[in-house]
């Protein structure tokens, strides 16, 4: 069973996704917030599985709360569901910590996959969203003093990658998906989710979309 906590300032749509994941046999839903202070109090109550967190809420905000709950060490994974496709605020999330977006007009099944994938530890943006979500906000991205091709050397959560994991955590970072590195990299797919499993343990990284992110901090990849 897959525990939720909803996350929004607007009565309506606390009850839209309630109602909807309430109909799930494998989901129940453990609290309700409407704004981030009462999301963080309810996570420590309740220690979820998924949040579903609004950005634009009164007082504390989506994108400080899931930076505080993530902070926290805490199990629980936040699922950003947003109302406008690349919200640079959605940007924020992510980088904040989130495992991934949606936008609330998203079928209800695409959020009740999003759910279920969070909850296994995978992320929801897909991989060519994902290219296109950093490359709309680059510009938030902190610049190195250094020249890039330097830049992937000198960072220390690279430094214990192989050589492979560097290849496939820079074609990570450019929108491949698995099926797409198995193919061109001409390697087993099950090979490249072990590869995929040891970057993330390597780095830090809590699941691709991290992963992505990390490869443009440290310019591994860098927008066309």
């Amino acid at each position: 069973m897959t525990t939720v906590l909803i996350a929004d300032d607007q009565p309506m749509q606390r009850l839209g996704f309630r109602m909807l994941l309430e109909s799930q046999d494998d989901m129940t839903v453990v609290g309700e917030a409407s704004n981030g202070t009462e999301a963080i109090r309810q996570v420590d109550r309740h220690h979820p599985d998924v949040v579903l967190m609004d950005i634009r809420m009164p007082g504390l905000d989506g994108i400080e709360a899931t930076r505080r709950i993530v902070a926290t060490g805490a199990r629980t994974r936040i699922l950003i569901v947003t109302t406008f496709d690349l919200d640079e605020y959605a940007y924020e999330g992510l980088r904040a910590g989130a495992s991934g977006f949606l936008v609330k007009d998203a079928q209800p099944e695409e959020l009740l996959a999003g759910i279920r994938a969070v909850a296994s530890g995978d992320a929801v943006v897909a991989p060519s969203l994902t290219r296109r979500l950093l490359d709309a906000y680059i510009d938030h991205l902190p610049q190195s003093a250094a020249p890039a091709t330097a830049a992937p050397q000198e960072d220390p959560r690279l430094s214990t990658l192989t050589e492979r994991e560097r290849e496939i955590l820079t074609v990570v970072g450019q929108g491949w998906t698995n099926t797409e590195i198995a193919e061109r990299l001409h390697l087993a797919e099950s090979t490249v989710k072990t590869h995929i499993g040891r970057i993330l343990a390597k780095t830090g990284a809590r699941d691709r979309v991290q992963a992505v992110i990390l490869a443009y901090d440290t310019q591994l990849v860098t927008p066309a």
